[in-house]
């Protein structure tokens, strides 16, 4: 009994040759493996300093310039993300491999947003500023997740295309 191509399983590749070769050739791979950590630790940093300003009421200044900084970081890994799903997949946004990690992006960047108008604004306290800045973060981790699983995919989809070239071979 032949099995089916890959292209033609049920659980489809993540990518295909051509699209790994681009994902492994392009400098932008790095520029998103560089920027996806260095937002996670300012992240941590800055909810830490959030969730201290709303228990405490102290550090209203290094909370705000903590989550302008995680603000600036997510506005940078979702242009130069685009430029790499462009690379990769032909296209800048919704690619059907990352359609829902950048619809769910889309929102994370809202709530950030929201936060940055709120802010400049002086229309919400500052409470409700850190309370929109911790709807964004919790925003932000459901979108993590969901690349940390893809990652995870691809890993499992090389060993795949691996396997499948083995035995093509044999």
């Amino acid at each position: 009994m032949s099995q089916a191509s890959p292209e033609n399983r049920p659980n489809r590749r993540l990518y295909t040759d051509e699209q790994r070769a681009r994902r492994d050739s392009t400098y932008w791979t790095t520029v998103q493996a560089i920027l996806a950590p260095l937002q996670f630790l300012v992240f941590a940093i800055s909810l830490v300093l959030v969730l201290r300003y709303l228990v405490t009421g102290d550090g209203y200044t290094a909370a705000t310039v903590s989550i302008l900084i995680k603000t600036a970081i997510l506005y940078t890994i979702m242009v130069t993300g685009a430029i790499w799903e462009k690379i990769v997949f032909g296209q800048y946004l919704f690619a059907p491999a990352f359609f829902w990690e950048d619809v769910f992006s889309f929102g994370v960047i809202a709530l950030h947003t929201w936060y940055v108008y709120a802010l400049l604004s002086g229309d919400v306290s500052p409470q409700g500023q850190m309370l929109i800045a911790l709807a964004a973060y919790a925003t932000y981790v459901v979108n993590a997740v969901q690349f940390l699983w893809k990652l995870r995919m691809a890993r499992l989809d090389e060993k795949l295309a691996a396997a499948t070239k083995d035995e093509v071979a044999a």
